[in-house]
């Protein structure tokens, strides 16, 4: 049941303090939650300037901040992604940043708002959340609320999905991140032996990343990520601006053991990637650097051990996928990330996130003795 008697007044983020708010907002919200990572501001406010995010960069948008009773109440982002559309055309336009008290008539007014919007510039459906894109944070956490995010993968409160389906929305797909606790002897016997032998080609040949030439081994990592997911759900793929940017990101948090390539007969051939958790680093700064946690962070990376590591990209070339080589490739690259992180004190790790219809993955991450803890949902409705 609506509230009829409530003032709810939604207003286009225009200005500085418009985006201050937009992005505060959040915090909030989950006062009372124990697992919420507030986003830094600093690096939150870059991804929302397009000048900044070349993944937004001269693409339409619009943000909208809801008050009740003049005190702000929810948020939401309407996006038209153009190399969304060329791939898949299916009309969709996206939502994402969605944040909302536990009201249906505020959610009512964000989403409507939203998809007016987007029917404005052409679209028949709204589809999200992805904020900015799917290769940035993804999906609605449906289950697994006990636990804090690991670093780029969303939070969210329970009453969202009920919020979205209550106005209409239904789910489009599901993805899953999966947790485990990395452990000397990784594979089962039998398994081991097939990865050993699937291997022993003198063709394949494994490395790390080359940190004097790390821009061009970032290309390279994109490159095969590229072809390697291509006939994912919702898949785009980074451009070169994009891939600059990614460079430039993950240049000051990661190190050599942190990124695998193998290549077969002296092409790049598969690869996986391993990020450092760094909101474990950050929980207690409240999303602010300012004045003296930009010390402590600088600090922290430096000397205090950091338990846990998300693995959030890898890959093997579609040319390999479907033979034993490349099923061996997969179970390599990740005992190898794992393998190195466990003996530099990482004990929690994440492997996220894995769209429910592939199978052969999740049953390998399974057989690996991970365990799906995390479900996101991804939601759409036509307009």
């Amino acid at each position: 049941m609506l509230d009829k008697t409530a003032a709810i007044d939604i207003r286009p983020v225009e200005t500085a303090e418009d985006l201050k708010t937009f992005i505060r907002m959040a915090n909030g919200l989950y006062a009372d939650d124990p697992n919420y990572v507030a986003p830094l501001e600093y690096e939150l406010s870059a991804r929302l300037d397009a000048g900044k995010n070349p993944s937004i960069k001269g693409l339409p948008l619009k943000r909208w901040v809801a008050y009740k009773n003049g005190a702000p109440a929810g948020r939401i982002q309407a996006l038209v992604n153009k190399a969304h559309l060329d791939r898949h055309q299916d009309g969709a336009g996206h939502f994402g940043f969605f944040e909302c008290i536990n009201d249906q008539a505020v959610a009512q007014v964000l989403l409507e708002t939203a998809a007016k919007w987007l029917k404005s510039q052409g679209m028949s459906k709204i589809l999200g959340p992805f904020n900015n894109c799917i290769n940035e944070e993804t999906g609605l956490l449906v289950s697994g609320f006990d636990t804090p995010p690991y670093v780029m993968m969303p939070h969210g409160r329970p009453y969202y999905a009920k919020l979205l389906e209550a106005e209409g929305f239904s789910k489009a797909v599901d993805m899953h991140a999966l947790q485990y606790v990395p452990r000397p002897h990784l594979m089962p016997e039998k398994r081991q032996r097939f990865i050993d032998k699937a291997l022993s080609n003198p063709k394949v040949a494994f490395r790390n990343i080359d940190m004097s030439d790390f821009k061009t081994e970032i290309r390279r990592l994109i490159h095969i990520f590229n072809d390697a997911w291509s006939d994912n759900w919702g898949f785009i793929p980074f451009t070169e601006d994009q891939i600059e940017h990614m460079a430039a990101e993950l240049r000051p948090i990661i190190s050599p053991y942190n990124v695998v390539f193998c290549d077969y007969d002296g092409e790049p051939a598969a690869f996986s990637l391993v990020l450092p958790d760094v909101n474990n680093l950050t929980r207690d700064f409240g999303g602010k650097l300012l004045p003296f946690n930009w010390a402590k962070l600088v600090w922290r990376l430096k000397f205090q051990p950091i338990p846990r590591a998300r693995m959030p990209l890898m890959g093997v070339v579609r040319k390999l996928q479907r033979k034993p080589v490349g099923t061996a490739l997969a179970y390599k690259m990740i005992q190898l990330s794992q393998d190195a992180n466990v003996s530099r004190g990482v004990i929690h790790s994440e492997l996220s996130w894995i769209l429910e219809s592939n199978e052969s993955m999740l049953n390998m991450l399974l057989d690996m003795g991970a365990e799906i803890y995390k479900t996101y949902r991804m939601y759409e409705k036509p307009l």
